[in-house]
């Protein structure tokens, strides 16, 4: 049975979480490709709130076998807190298994992504400063420790030793920072954490491959989205790692003829976290409103998020770098109330129209969004089951995304519960 991949089409924190959720009651398997704990996806499952930011969503389902793949970057100490606040729930995390070849976040990769993000000043990337973007330069470098590590201390030892050794030599003569220490490094990750974590740590690339091939169902959970990609992402405004749908390939070890499907999430409005640029930003009252009908603050940082109307011009690009199959809109919901909505169908720059997203980072900054405008609607959606529930307003905007986009909606999210959804058209 080949792969189900799901990818975020935006910024991110498009809801991701109550999708994979959703999706992972059919699936033996669920795969985190990339990213770390900068990364965070809220469920709600009968009321009850869980911020999961490592494990993958499929772990609220016991015949599940969540799985963190080589692609992700791996702080031991969140991972462990993380199963803990799920056990004390009630949630076994007993079937979680690590990829041996996921790089570990260290100590100094945080002290490095803080040193760094100051020293920016007001060019800073905006950054979780969680170490994300060290550990994988030095994954990039050669020179990063990974999970299977762990499990050999001479091993561990000697290459933390050349580490710590051009770490702290950056630190002290770049950033006027004070030196790492290798022992208190080397016992915690040694004598506190790797006793257990041992127990997580296998083959995964086998565990999925011998999943397909018995026709289990699985599932490659990205974090992030599509305009955070390394290389198609509004760069440097970034992460670390690929979240597209070719980065689910090269972060669980499985090729592209084993993936038949790709669902793109997308929030029936936009939102990004941090710098970069953004054509349909909202300031003002509109914005405020969008924000807190969101309820638009990161689920790790807190962190207020920038809002917009839906990009479309962006929402098709997507579509293209990752083979959309179909796209799931989340938050329909909070567009309620809106005399009208609006979707961004082109840009103008320099008096022209342009209909694509435009590879020149300097031009995207200069561009006015080109909206089309459409009639609101009042209804409360939450209790929406059937596509014939929603509005005609609802269902004539949803429509007017698949004919720009040139994707099908299937999904649709009228709640944060994990049941309050519209299979569209069904």
């Amino acid at each position: 049975m080949p792969a189900t991949v799901v990818v975020g089409t935006q910024w991110g924190d498009e809801g991701k979480g109550k999708l994979t959720d959703l999706l992972a009651k059919d699936m033996r398997l669920v795969v985190r490709y990339q990213g770390g704990h900068n990364a965070g996806h809220t469920i709600v499952v009968d009321g009850e709130s869980f911020a999961l930011q490592l494990i993958p969503s499929g772990v609220l389902y016991s015949h599940t076998v969540p799985v963190i793949g080589n692609g992700v970057v791996v702080d031991p100490a969140v991972l462990l807190a993380e199963c803990d606040m799920l056990e004390q729930r009630g949630v076994d995390t007993s079937r979680l298994v690590v990829s041996g070849n996921a790089h570990l976040i260290m100590p100094y990769h945080y002290e490095l992504d803080r040193a760094t993000e100051r020293a920016l000043g007001k060019n800073a990337l905006g950054t979780t400063k969680r170490g994300i973007g060290p550990a994988y330069a030095d994954k990039a470098a050669r020179i990063g420790l990974r999970v299977q590590d762990l499990l050999d201390e001479k091993i561990f030892r000697e290459k933390l030793d050349i580490v710590v050794r051009e770490k702290n030599a950056i630190l002290a003569k770049v950033y006027n920072r004070l030196a790492m220490d290798f022992d208190e490094i080397a016992d915690q990750y040694l004598n506190e954490l790797a006793p257990r974590i041992a127990p997580m740590i296998g083959d995964t690339v086998s565990l999925i491959h011998e999943a397909l091939e018995d026709g289990e169902n699985v599932m490659l959970e990205g974090a992030q989205a599509t305009f955070l990609d390394l290389d198609h992402g509004t760069y440097p405004f970034v992460t670390s790692s690929n979240p597209t749908a070719g980065g689910a390939c090269v972060g669980t070890g499985i090729g592209p003829r084993d993936v038949s499907r790709v669902v793109g999430i997308a929030k029936a409005y936009v939102t990004r976290v941090g710098s970069g640029p953004f054509p349909t930003e909202l300031d003002g009252e509109l914005g405020e409103l969008l924000v807190d009908k969101g309820h638009e603050y990161g689920t790790n940082t807190g962190r207020r998020r920038r809002p917009g109307w839906l990009d479309v011009v962006m929402l098709r690009q997507a579509a293209r770098i990752n083979s959309l199959s179909e796209i799931a809109i989340t938050k329909l919901d909070v567009l309620s109330d809106f005399d009208e909505v609006k979707v961004c169908v082109g840009y103008e720059v320099d008096g022209e129209r342009i209909t694509r997203v435009p590879y020149h980072q300097s031009v995207l900054h200069r561009v006015t969004p080109v909206y089309e405008t459409l009639p609101g609607w009042s209804d409360d959606l939450s209790g929406a089951t059937t596509t014939a529930d929603l509005p005609k307003s609802a269902r004539d905007y949803l429509r007017c995304i698949e004919e720009h986009a040139g994707v099908p909606v299937t999904y649709v999210g009228v709640g944060p519960g994990r049941e309050q959804f519209v299979q569209f058209h069904q």
